[in-house]
Parts: structure tokens; C-alpha cells; sequence
């Protein structure tokens, strides 16, 4: 049924009042694959309730670990091991699913699990994970859909990556945490993200050097000893989408809970199509500074660059601005689907590869229109928002898996947004 599950959105309604971000499920993915390395409890806190965290909690509950919801977003993870298979009904799912592999084989030399799904878009190859983990000292073979992994010692080992990778970076970094040797990771990713699962283990008893930096040094041990509880830093990505959603509808709205330092590209460039942006403590306050949006050209890069995962909210809001606005997409050259859709409603965009060209128009107009992907869900909810009349989104369940509570947040915002179930 949830593969039936709508929005029904009317356009032409102006935003007001404050929105409080939840905590950033790319943070919380790889702290929760981390109970793996444990023997002792630990909490997490802010943790937000989407699908994907739901299912790496399936997962983890398949393989042995427990977990309790101890508040609305508070968990307790009981860590064991009782069974090294990751299934595919599970993996299938999410991406994310690959980073209990290299924990798995690190605290019990075996691990079995399916290939990932996730978010299509473009292939997205997990060849930097499985390279590196046999610089470690694992053996990777592929059987029947699955990855095999097995290793009687690991290794410290010096890996560079050929390309920034976030999802490399961490499950490198998990499964050397537990290596009682020297493991160098060089051109890592500098996500905030990484940052605090880096931070996480530090505080679990491994030695990380270069803590944000693009050199990491870790000195594992085998007695890792979780810290009692961890606060999951913000969703910067869940930020950004309500700040644009913010300038699309020529509105003015607060939005709490934020590390400003951590979506400073996203502020940047609202900014520059004509926002006016206030910072005080952990509060956004962005207004529109004009009454036209103004043309950009974006190009997406690793952080501390402008990120792929708001490319799409941003070419929604970019269909109407006064001019042309080019976007490059770097990470994920085929990362454009959502385009199409928006074509559908009226949008002037010429896709070519790696690139798209937005002519600003003068309207939107409502339509049934298909999410292909989590970010892309979030680009039609914003040009529904914009848009004159009725917007239908099918496919909602890929903004579930990311976005905590959405329609409810839009809607104390004073849009007119609804689930409801087709057919």
C-alpha cells in the first residue's frame, strides 16, 4: 500500500512560522551499523524516524542486535551477532545496508550480504568499499547476488581513494576501528557526517587522527567501549529543503536546529537567487529580498561544495526565476530525472548529460507528477508549493525514507498538503 500513498498538494500558499529539523539520517545510518563493533549498550538520541532508519533497525534485528525506542527519537541499542547474513529482502531497500559488512567480518571474520539498493539515479559503484576492505585483509567474493566476505586476521593498510566517497569513507573507517595496527585513509571525505562517526569512535576508544581533515590515521583496538549516549547532529539536506521551499514561495519562515557552518554553499547560493538570510545561534531566518527569484549556475561538489542532494530542490525553485540558470551535476551525472517532471508542469529545462539548462517561466502549472527518488520527491512537493492548482506526487514512500514527519512540518508552515492513498 505505501506504493499507493500521495500527496495532494495546492499551490499559490504562502509559508510562515518555524520549522525544527530533525536529525540527519546520514549520520544516524552508520552510527546504527556501528553497534556491530560492540559488545555494551549505548544510546543515540535525535535519531529520526524515517524508513531508512527503520530498516537498518530491521537489519540489525535480523543479524542479533536489539534496539528499544526509549523516546519519540531516542533509541537504545543492545549489541550481539547471532547471524552474519544480510538478506536481500532487507538490503534491497537501502544503500546504507553495506555498512554492516565490514563490521560483521571485523569482529567475526565472515560476513554474507546482498547487493544494496536505494535511490536510482545513475550507478553509484560500492567498488571503493570493497577494494579497500581487501587492502585490509578481507577476501570478497561474489555469489549468487551477494557479497562474501572473509578474514581469519585484518590489517592496517595505507588506502587512497581514487575520488572522495562518503559511504567508503565510513565503513573504511568502522571496519579499521577495530585493526589494532596502523590504518591511513587519504583524500577522505570532509562530510559532517563522517566527521561524526569519526568523532563517534574516538570517543569508543580507536585512536582517529585528522578528525575533518583528508588524512585519517586509525589506531583500532579490540575492546571498543561505545560513549553512553550521542546526540545525531542535524539534517543539513532537511534544512536546505525547507529554506528553499522558503524563497520559492516568496516566503519567510525560521528554521531551527541547525549548524549554519554546515549548509553554508546552500546559503551561499540563496543568497545569491535573492534571499536574505539571518543566522542567530542554531536559527535560520530567510526572507525574500525581492519579488523575483534570481538565475544561478550551480555545479554540486563534495562538501564543503555545493551538495548533489540539493540540486534537485534548488532547479525546482529555479523554474521560476527572471533568466537562465545552469546547473552541473559532478557526483551524479544522470541525477535529472526529476526534470522531466517538472517539464510536465510547465517548466522550461533542456537536460543534457552532466548538465541541465532552467529558462525561468511565469508560472507552474499543477499536475500529476512521479518521484523517482528521495531528493526528487522533496523538488515536486516545492514546485506543487509554487505551482497554480492541484499537484498530485505519487511515489511518496522515497521522501519517507528521509524526511521525518514532512507533511506535518509543512503543513504548521500553512501549506496545503495531504497524505492520501490512490486509488
Amino acid at each position: 500500500m505505501r506504493d499507493r500513498e500521495i500527496f495532494v498538494i495546492e499551490g499559490g500558499k504562502k509559508l510562515s512560522g518555524q520549522v525544527v529539523i530533525s536529525g540527519a539520517k546520514n549520520a544516524a545510518l552508520p552510527l546504527l551499523a556501528c553497534s556491530l563493533l560492540f559488545d555494551s549498550g549505548f544510546y543515540l538520541k535525535n535519531v529520526p524516524r524515517v524508513n531508512d532508519i527503520l530498516t537498518m533497525l530491521e537489519l540489525l534485528d535480523v543479524i542479533g542486535t536489539k534496539y528499544e525506542w526509549t523516546d519519540k527519537n531516542e533509541l537504545y541499542l543492545s549489541p550481539a551477532i547471532k547471524n552474519q547474513i544480510a538478506p536481500y529482502s532487507i538490503v534491497e531497500k537501502m544503500r546504507a545496508s553495506i555498512y554492516v559488512l565490514g563490521p560483521l567480518v571485523a569482529k567475526t571474520g565472515y560476513a554474507r550480504v546482498s547487493f544494496p539498493g536505494g535511490c536510482n539515479f545513475g550507478p553509484r559503484p560500492i567498488n571503493f568499499h570493497l577494494e579497500g576492505l581487501k587492502k585490509l585483509g578481507v577476501e570478497i567474493d561474489i555469489e549468487h547476488g551477494f557479497i562474501v566476505a572473509r578474514a581469519k586476521a585484518l590489517h592496517g593498510n595505507k588506502i587512497v581513494f581514487e575520488q572522495k566517497t562518503v559511504g567508503g569513507t565510513i565503513h573504511l573507517l568502522m571496519t579499521a576501528s577495530l585493526i589494532e595496527d596502523e590504518t591511513v585513509l587519504q583524500n577522505v571525505a570532509l562530510e559532517p557526517e563522517v566527521v561524526q562517526v569519526a568523532e563517534f569512535l574516538k570517543a569508543s576508544g580507536a585512536r582517529v587522527e585528522g578528525i575533518g581533515g583528508e588524512v585519517l590515521r586509525i589506531y583500532g583496538t579490540k575492546n571498543l567501549k561505545p560513549p553512553h549516549d550521542t546526540r545525531i547532529i542535524p539534517d543539513r539536506i532537511e534544512a536546505g529543503t525547507y529554506l528553499v521551499m522558503a524563497l520559492a514561495t516568496g516566503s519567510s519562515i525560521v528554521v531551527k536546529n541547525i549548524v549554519p557552518e554546515h549548509i553554508s554553499a546552500t546559503l551561499e547560493k540563496l543568497k545569491d537567487a535573492g534571499a536574505e538570510i539571518n543566522v542567530t545561534g542554531d536559527a535560520v531566518k530567510i526572507q525574500p529580498s525581492s519579488d523575483y527569484i534570481r538565475p544561478l549556475t550551480i555545479q554540486t561538489a563534495p562538501y564543503p561544495g555545493f551538495p548533489t542532494d540539493m540540486q534537485a530542490q534548488f532547479m525546482a525553485m529555479l523554474t521560476l526565476a527572471k533568466g537562465v540558470s545552469i546547473i552541473r551535476e559532478t557526483i551524479y551525472p544522470s541525477r535529472f530525472h526529476h526534470a522531466y517532471e517538472l517539464q510536465r508542469m510547465g517548466a522550461d529545462i533542456e537536460v543534457k548529460e552532466g548538465e541541465a539548462v532552467v529558462k525561468g517561466v511565469e508560472s507552474l502549472e499543477g499536475t500529476v507528477v512521479n518521484a523517482s527518488d528521495l531528493r526528487a520527491s522533496a523538488s515536486l512537493v516545492i514546485a506543487g508549493l509554487m505551482a497554480k492548482g492541484k499537484t498530485i506526487v505519487r511515489n511518496i514512500y522515497h521522501l519517507d525514507r528521509g524526511y521525518e514527519n514532512f507533511e506535518q512540518k509543512l503543513m504548521s508552515l500553512g501549506a496545503s498538503i495531504k497524505r492520501k492513498t490512490e486509488g
